[in-house]
């Protein structure tokens, strides 16, 4: 397997303090790979630093053998590396259409635009019904739904996913990451940032721990949720 996604070294201030100390990571074509962590372990910090939303201090991120730390994030997207934020971050008084609409804003392949919305909305069957809708107006879940398909209309060969079950009843976290297995079906490649350890395990081929913005731990998905360590830490056991 060929790696798509390759972080060295990753260093991340915030002012002076260091939130992501010396992080490496690996990404292969075709991989479902999770980083998990507690609250404030550093995991968002990483990922926003990956797409170009935050400046790295030292380290590099290399994706499809390319150096992209000192990219904008526009750019980033436009090479087909594309992020679900956490929080959602949809455009409320926007209808699911235009969402979908903004997603693609970078691209001007029309037919294949079509295609994938197509596909999105057999995806989301949910968002179809719903395409004329307000996405303010929407449940959370819906909103968690219309917030991954709009970073899926960017085309992205690396899908970020950050905390897509976050805030989500129990129903609607089955549905998403159900759906987190769908979207790696289609051979997009997926990064999982997740706070519900044992669903992102479930789901993922390889995982990495990220406690106080250092990996303690990183392995085979299904190893990492039976080790002691991690279950006691993240899986309530």
């Amino acid at each position: 397997m060929s790696a798509l996604l390759e972080v060295k070294d990753l260093q991340v201030a915030y002012g002076s303090i260091l939130a992501v100390k010396d992080v490496s990571l690996t990404v292969n074509e075709g991989e479902i790979v999770t980083l998990i962590g507690s609250n404030g372990a550093g995991k968002s910090t990483t990922l926003r630093t990956i797409s170009g939303l935050l400046k790295p201090k030292g380290g590099s991120i290399t994706f499809q053998g390319q150096r992209i730390d000192g990219k904008e994030g526009h750019e980033i997207v436009a090479m087909g590396l594309c992020q679900s934020p956490e929080g959602r971050r949809i455009f409320p008084r926007m209808s699911v259409r235009e969402n979908l609409d903004l997603g693609a804003f970078l691209r001007n392949d029309k037919e294949a635009i079509e295609a994938d919305r197509e596909k999105v909305l057999e995806l989301f069957p949910r968002l179809r019904e719903r395409y004329e809708q307000k996405g303010g107006t929407m449940s959370g879940g819906e909103q968690q739904m219309l917030a991954v398909a709009r970073a899926m209309m960017g085309a992205p060969k690396l899908l970020l996913l950050d905390e897509p079950s976050m805030g989500l009843a129990p129903v609607l976290v089955d549905m998403i990451f159900e759906t987190i297995v769908k979207i790696r079906q289609q051979g997009i490649t997926i990064l999982l940032i997740e706070q519900n350890a044992a669903a992102a395990l479930d789901v993922a081929d390889r995982a990495y721990v990220l406690e106080s913005g250092r990996i303690k731990m990183s392995g085979n998905a299904s190893d990492l949720a039976k080790d002691d360590a991690v279950t006691k830490a993240y899986l309530g056991g």
